[in-house]
């Protein structure tokens, strides 16, 4: 009994200063109801990351557009480019370190012709060992990361998406009215 109550009296010592501190989890994104039907286009069709992104926006709340409608919000993906970069080399000159590199160029309209989101560029990276004679595995490694990427980058988008929305949204009128006079 001794011992249970320093041990009840740490966990809440931790509790109460991870709750003092400020952390708390990342909300869901909503978007806004009148941001309408929303369409991904890029020029690539089959394009992992404008799935993962209609995806993302579905998740967020927002209306696939259909291929006919006319009045939808369009996301486009102007560039979409992925590189390796050497980072250190050994002895005999064979790199064996990499930074895989994911780097996005995109656009939001609505349909009106007026921007939501201003043309700007994102680029993730993740570094990855490729030691030359323990291939085994680097393959799937670099592609488990350019999954990755491929996710955080629909993340980081759906995240300036939403900060452009709330930020164009009219401010609620908090102000009391003026008091009548008699």
């Amino acid at each position: 009994m001794i011992r249970r109550i320093p041990r009840l009296s740490v966990v809440a010592l931790v509790a109460l200063v991870l709750a003092g501190c400020g952390f708390h989890l990342r909300n869901a994104i909503r978007l806004p109801d009148q941001m309408g039907p929303v369409r991904v286009v890029s020029s690539n069709p089959y394009s992992p990351l404008a799935q993962s992104l209609a995806r993302a926006l579905d998740r967020a709340g927002a209306v696939a557009a259909q291929p006919d409608d006319g009045d939808a919000t369009t996301l486009r993906i102007l560039s979409e480019q992925w590189g390796d970069t050497p980072l250190s080399v050994d002895a005999r000159g064979r790199s064996q370190e990499y930074t895989l590199r994911h780097a996005v160029v995109f656009v939001m309209r609505r349909a009106d012709g007026t921007v939501l989101v201003p043309q700007q560029a994102i680029e993730l990276s993740r570094d990855y060992l490729a030691i030359p004679n323990q291939s085994i595995g680097v393959d799937s490694e670099r592609e488990i990361l350019a999954d990755e990427l491929r996710r955080e980058m629909a993340s980081a988008i759906l995240r300036r998406i939403d900060a452009a929305a709330n930020a164009q949204l009219p401010a609620a009128d908090t102000a009391s009215p003026p008091p009548s006079s008699p």
